[in-house]
């Protein structure tokens, strides 16, 4: 199991434009999805990674409890399903409904959106404030699968409590580390090593 670490772009960076399709509903998401929100959470995620399996009951938690603070989640599989089976948006919408994601879970077939984020491993999460501006790309925590230390969502947790307090983004921001996401054969970015 190879860990990846996040590229961590540079706060302060806009949020790319995307349209994307919910693997649940089928209907179509946009960037636009977050203009009533407070604060834009942008998470990629897969079904098979054991990365994300180790942190996913947290997502969920995380995306509930701040959803009635003005925070709007969503969560994005860029993986190639063609040598990634689990990672079809056949199986995408049926994890996202046995586990109740209480967010929108969409497929970026073409990975030019996982791209534009410049999205690496998987989790890799990136905040935005109400201007649509990066305040927070990292951690959700310092667990691991078998590491033993706690899933408790707390480095995001804080960014998120410091964003919504208005202050400024945390000065240490640790990259969040997973499976590198599954690229099509050719199709690897160039700030992807």
């Amino acid at each position: 199991m190879a860990a990846t670490p996040s590229t961590m772009v540079e706060v302060g960076t806009p949020m790319p434009k995307f349209s994307l399709t919910d693997t649940v509903s089928g209907s179509t998401i946009d960037d636009d999805y977050f203009n009533d929100a407070r604060a834009a959470l942008i998470m990629f995620i897969c079904n098979h990674c054991p990365f994300v399996i180790h942190v996913r009951d947290e997502l969920i938690n995380v995306a509930k409890e701040y959803a009635g603070k003005g925070v709007k989640t969503v969560a994005i599989s860029a993986n190639d399903p063609v040598t990634h089976g689990d990672d079809s948006p056949e199986k995408m919408a049926e994890l996202a409904r046995k586990m109740s994601f209480p967010f929108p879970y969409l497929f970026d077939e073409s990975q030019e959106v996982a791209k534009s984020f410049k999205a690496a491993c998987t989790p890799d999460f990136f905040l935005y404030d109400s201007n649509r501006r990066l305040y927070y790309r990292g951690q959700l925590d310092d667990s691991r699968p078998g590491n033993d230390k706690p899933v408790d969502g707390r480095d995001l947790r804080a960014a998120i409590d410091t964003l919504l307090a208005g202050g400024p983004p945390p000065s240490d921001q640790r990259a969040s580390m997973g499976c590198n996401i599954k690229w099509k054969p050719g199709n690897e970015p160039d700030y992807y090593s």
